[in-house]
């Protein structure tokens, strides 16, 4: 349990409220695997734009899970924001879609979702 994310901040937040939490997980298990694949297509197309956009709204969201991956996606925000075209984010992406992956699969399971 907790491997791939901590509650920490999400029992903070919901000061321990248990159906607060549930619903937090709920949440992002609805939202996070969908903007993730149209991060995923973003990024493919170098729409920047979008890559830049989706990054954003997902940061929120893995800081408050603690993915141990807001570095990355500010990182991949930025390439999206500052147009990077020089720069190869592909092994920094990678270490994000893993990450949150890995987070909603534990999530799920953690949660019985």
């Amino acid at each position: 349990m907790e491997q791939y994310y901590k509650l920490d901040r999400v029992k903070e937040l919901a000061d321990n409220d248990q159906d607060f939490i549930h619903a937090l997980a709920l949440t992002f298990i609805d939202e996070v695997p969908e903007d993730l694949e149209v991060l995923k297509v973003a990024v493919q197309d170098k729409d920047y734009y979008n890559a830049y956009q989706l990054a954003h709204k997902l940061k929120p969201t893995v800081d408050l899970f603690e993915l141990g991956v807001l570095d990355d996606v500010i990182t991949v925000q930025d390439w999206g924001k500052l147009e990077q075209t020089d720069v190869d984010i592909t092994p920094v992406f990678s270490k994000v879609v893993v990450a949150i992956e890995a987070a909603v699969s534990e999530i799920k399971s953690d949660f019985d979702i």
